[in-house]
C-alpha cells in the first residue's frame, strides 16, 4: 500500500516547456513507480500540451477551472471541474486551458508518454463541441 500525500515527498512545481505551450506547471503526487505517473497539473489560459500517446492510457480528473481536451479525429471537448477522462492506450490527443480560463487537473499517466509536435493554434482554436 502507498498513501499518496498532496505531493510527493521534496516534490516541487515544476514549469513545463519542452512538451507544452504556455504557462504549464505541474507538481508530482507520485513520480514514475511501477509504469505509474500522477501529477497535479496547472494549465494558464490558452497552454496546452503538444500532440502525444500513453502506452497503456490516461485519466485525467479536472480539478478547477475550465479546458480543453481533442483526440485525434474526433472534436474539441470542454472540460470542467468534476469532469473525468479516460484517454485509452495509444490514442493521439492534446489538453489544456480554455481560451479564458485556467485548467487544474490530475493526470494519472500509465507507461511511457511518446511526445509528437505543437498543437497549432489553429488546431487550438477550432470550434468546440456542444455539450449535451
Amino acid at each position: 500500500m502507498k498513501i499518496i500525500r498532496g505531493r510527493a515527498a521534496g516534490g516541487t512545481s515544476e514549469q513545463r516547456t519542452e512538451t507544452f505551450t504556455g504557462t504549464v506547471y505541474a507538481d508530482p503526487l507520485l513520480r514514475s513507480t511501477d509504469g505509474v505517473t500522477i501529477n497535479t497539473v496547472f494549465f494558464a489560459p490558452c497552454s496546452r500540451t503538444y500532440w502525444h500517446t500513453h502506452e497503456h492510457g490516461q485519466l485525467l480528473h479536472v480539478t478547477a477551472g475550465a479546458g480543453r481536451i481533442c483526440s485525434e479525429g474526433g472534436p474539441i471537448e470542454e472540460l470542467r471541474a468534476g469532469d473525468v477522462v479516460w484517454v485509452p492506450a495509444g490514442e493521439r490527443h492534446w489538453h489544456g486551458g480554455g481560451q479564458d480560463s485556467y485548467l487544474v487537473h490530475v493526470a494519472v499517466s500509465l507507461g511511457k508518454t511518446d511526445w509528437e509536435h505543437k498543437v497549432s493554434e489553429a488546431e487550438y482554436t477550432s470550434t468546440i463541441q456542444e455539450q449535451a
